[in-house]
């Protein structure tokens, strides 16, 4: 009964966990599509005011600390997405070499997506950012708890010795074939 549960309740994690990596994804693209999209105005003559740098990581939308957020979102939405896809082949299989690779994924998505938290709180901290920026962090500090919850869960069904190796299901599933050459009780 319980080996039931912490399926299910991991398969509604990690569907949460995707839709808001997508999410998380399609923000942080568009804030960075607005900033290349970003026109720099400049001085007589086309020279540039004193005291004006062009920085890569320059967002009209937010505050200093947006640039890097925006990235960090945008690599962890997409580590994320596909840790997510490789939780759903654990998911399907659930044996323990799925876990390894299963787990191993989703602890980097969570490790880039603890970054990309830190720099959410540093803009939530320092204000001045719009409301798509406010939803982006939002998402991002939700998804540090939700995908810690995930691996949590993923690793409770470990520990509570609901999985095959490979080698048990090749064995469970051949048993009733008889291999060439092999002698049957009806020849002995």
């Amino acid at each position: 009964m319980a080996f039931g549960v912490i399926k299910s309740l991991a398969l509604f994690l990690l569907v949460l966990n995707f839709c808001m990596y997508i999410t998380v994804a399609a923000i942080s693209g568009w804030a960075l599509n607005n900033a290349i999209d970003h026109e720099y105005v400049t001085g007589s003559k086309g020279s540039v005011p004193v005291g004006f740098s062009f920085s890569p990581l320059f967002f009209s939308i937010g505050n200093e600390a947006t640039g890097f957020l925006v990235i960090f979102s945008l690599i962890a939405g997409a580590a994320g997405a596909g840790s997510c896809l490789s939780g759903l082949h654990h998911l399907r299989v659930w044996t323990a070499e799925s876990l390894a690779s299963s787990a191993s994924a989703a602890a980097t998505a969570w490790a880039l997506t603890l970054l990309a938290m830190g720099l959410a709180w540093k803009e939530v901290h320092l204000h001045g950012r719009s409301q798509s920026l406010m939803a982006l962090e939002s998402f991002v500090i939700i998804l540090s708890v939700t995908k810690l919850m995930y691996m949590i869960l993923i690793q409770a069904g470990f520990f509570g010795g609901q999985y095959f190796s490979s080698g048990e299901t090749h064995i469970a599933t051949t048993i009733a074939e008889p291999q060439k050459g092999a002698k049957t009780l009806s020849s002995v």
